[in-house]
């Protein structure tokens, strides 16, 4: 009876704790006003926010894995994300036109060539959906090729420079795409949009629930493989190499090919989100991969879940995709209340939230924590094996 009742106490203590936990009430504030979303504005605006949520997920994902676990100060994560982009707008819609007998050169970017040509492919991909997901899986493996390459370029400068100089030098880079994709019109259409073939035609009616399906399990997926890779060997000489690189070199390992590995894996997912991006919208526009929105944001989603938690990610990407959601809907309301523009209070209060969160939980809301080698399980038992030796000899 009194072992009942300790366990009793024990299962309500622990109840109690996890009630208590930051994390669990962001989660359970988050879960209510998702409903709230669904409830008032319908199931469209949650798919929303679950869309926008795998696609930035994945992107703070693979900031987390170069930044979180390896340790670079990656401030150009917007470049493997435009190159995933424009790999798809410049040349995987190109490959299309090209085996469906279309305009495939220089001039299938120009918005006068452009706009009927996909609306030609389109109809065609209606009827067609077995070629339309052979389109869908090229868009993301060359997506993931070219930005795993622009990753690969962006090593070799962090193989020599350090901390400020490097986070500056990538800083820098993340422009580089940008500028040339809006002003060079062949590559995507310059200052304005090139349309990409949709691949989610062939289901028009039913086309954004399918998209937001489709991205949420490839998040989910990226996840997974985030965590495995946290807890495989590579990604503890990931962490070895962030908390002591002479610690590393010691022991071995080339500190070259970690941190160029690394960079590699987390420009690959950068770029499947960037092409996952422009199969949403249909059409790819340079105008739209900036900073803001693809290094800065990120940033802000990593710091607030806890940089090196893959699963404190998770939870930032959301509080914060909802939090921009609810104030793009209600800021206009709050113009008579408020001494400046209400277009500016989404910046405002999603900057002060990040203030407050590194002045009270610089972790973020789930911390790192150690990873054991073994199972837990394994590991206890391995001890009271060791244990009872002990008291037997």
């Amino acid at each position: 009876m009194r072992a009942l009742k300790s366990l009793r106490g024990a299962k309500g203590v622990e109840l109690t704790k996890l009630l208590l936990r930051v994390d669990f009430l962001a989660l359970l504030a988050c879960i209510a006003l998702l409903a709230y979303l669904g409830l008032s504005f319908g199931k469209d605006m949650v798919l929303s926010v679950l869309l926008e949520f795998s696609i930035f997920l994945i992107v703070t994902l693979s900031l987390n894995i170069e930044t979180g676990l390896t340790g670079v100060p990656q401030f150009g994560r917007v470049l493997c994300v435009t190159a995933g982009a424009f790999i798809v707008g410049g040349l995987c819609g190109r490959i299309v036109a090209w085996t469906l007998g279309k305009e495939c050169g220089w001039a299938y970017a120009h918005h006068t060539t452009n706009y009927p040509l996909i609306t030609e492919i389109n109809s065609m991909l209606m009827t067609n959906a077995g070629l339309s997901v052979l389109i869908f899986i090229m868009y993301l493996i060359f997506a993931a090729i070219a930005g795993g390459f622009f990753g690969w370029l962006i090593s070799r400068p962090a193989i020599r420079l350090r901390e400020a100089y490097l986070g500056i030098s990538l800083l820098a880079f993340g422009d580089l795409l940008y500028w040339i994709g809006y002003n060079w019109e062949p590559l995507v259409g310059a200052t304005n949009a090139v349309h990409v073939p949709d691949p989610f035609r062939f289901i028009w009616a039913y086309r954004y629930e399918a998209v937001t399906i489709v991205y949420f399990l490839i998040a989910l997926f990226m996840l997974f493989i985030a965590e495995k890779l946290v807890r495989s060997p590579f990604g503890r000489d990931l962490k070895m190499l962030r908390d002591c690189e002479l610690a590393a070199q010691v022991y071995g390992r080339d500190i070259v090919k970690v941190r160029t590995l690394s960079l590699i894996i987390g420009g690959a997912m950068a770029g499947v989100a960037g092409s996952l991006w422009v199969v949403y919208t249909g059409s790819c526009y340079a105008g739209t991969f900036t900073r803001l929105m693809w290094t800065f944001w990120p940033w802000a989603y990593m710091m607030l879940g806890g940089i090196g938690s893959n699963l404190g990610v998770a939870l930032g990407v959301l509080i914060f995709v909802i939090l921009r959601t609810m104030i793009m809907i209600y800021r206009m309301s709050l113009k008579p209340y408020l001494p400046f523009d209400p277009v500016w209070l989404e910046y405002t209060l999603c900057g002060l939230a990040l203030v407050i969160i590194v002045l009270f939980r610089p972790y973020g809301l789930v911390p790192e924590k150690p990873v054991s080698t073994l199972p837990r399980e394994q590991i206890e038992e391995m001890l009271k094996k060791a244990r009872e030796r002990v008291k037997s000899s």
